[in-house]
């Protein structure tokens, strides 16, 4: 069996990485959303162990300490990591794994694991990335302006990343993630002969 693909999503808050991907999953077989854990407070229609696990600071220091973490980062003053050991039982099972998380932890990731594929999702424009914001309706304009400049940021390291897939329409931008997966899954540095023929 073939191991899984590992997938890293990154992108400025209110692109629609959450959309996009959860898109990607539905419409792919034997693709995993991986599940994040951070300190933040849930949004209204966020549940646990659906949307992200729910921990205190002081959990999530002791994951780290305990070196539970395939990664973790600090944004816009909560935290955010992804457990390794359920990642790493997915892809042994021939599982393709998507994370969904912001550059600092992605590149922590491709230190950890090379093989990893780094797509950054962003919007048609700028203008579009502030009008999605707020529309959200649940930040205040400080955090808005704190997400743009986060986000311009992020704009400038996308070079170290694979892939740029621009979210006009999730369908689509689902579908080019979906294209990436099984080019990747072709590539001659991944491919096992037994599986040639699923490419």
């Amino acid at each position: 069996m073939s191991k899984g693909i590992l997938m890293v999503v990154s992108g400025p808050s209110g692109a629609g990485k959450s959309t996009v991907v959860q898109e990607l999953v539905a419409q792919t077989e034997g693709t995993y959303l991986s599940i994040s854990v951070t300190t933040r407070s849930p949004r209204p229609f966020e549940k646990q162990g659906e949307h992200y696990y729910f921990v205190s600071e002081s959990e999530f220091r002791s994951m780290i300490e305990g070196g539970e973490l395939l990664e973790y980062a600090e944004y816009a003053g909560n935290f955010y990591g992804t457990p390794a050991v359920e990642v790493d039982k997915m892809l042994s099972e021939g599982k393709d794994v998507i994370l969904e998380i912001d550059i600092q932890g992605g590149l922590q990731v491709k230190e950890r694991r090379p093989d990893v594929v780094l797509a950054f999702l962003i919007p048609p424009t700028v203008e579009e990335l502030e009008s999605r914001l707020r529309l959200r309706g649940s930040e205040s304009e400080m955090t808005i302006r704190k997400r743009l400049e986060i986000a311009e940021r992020e704009y400038k390291n996308v070079s170290q990343y694979d892939y740029v897939v621009v979210n006009d329409n999730v369908e689509d931008a689902a579908a080019r993630l979906q294209a990436i997966l099984v080019a990747e899954r072709c590539s001659a540095k991944r491919v096992n002969p037994k599986d040639i023929k699923k490419c």
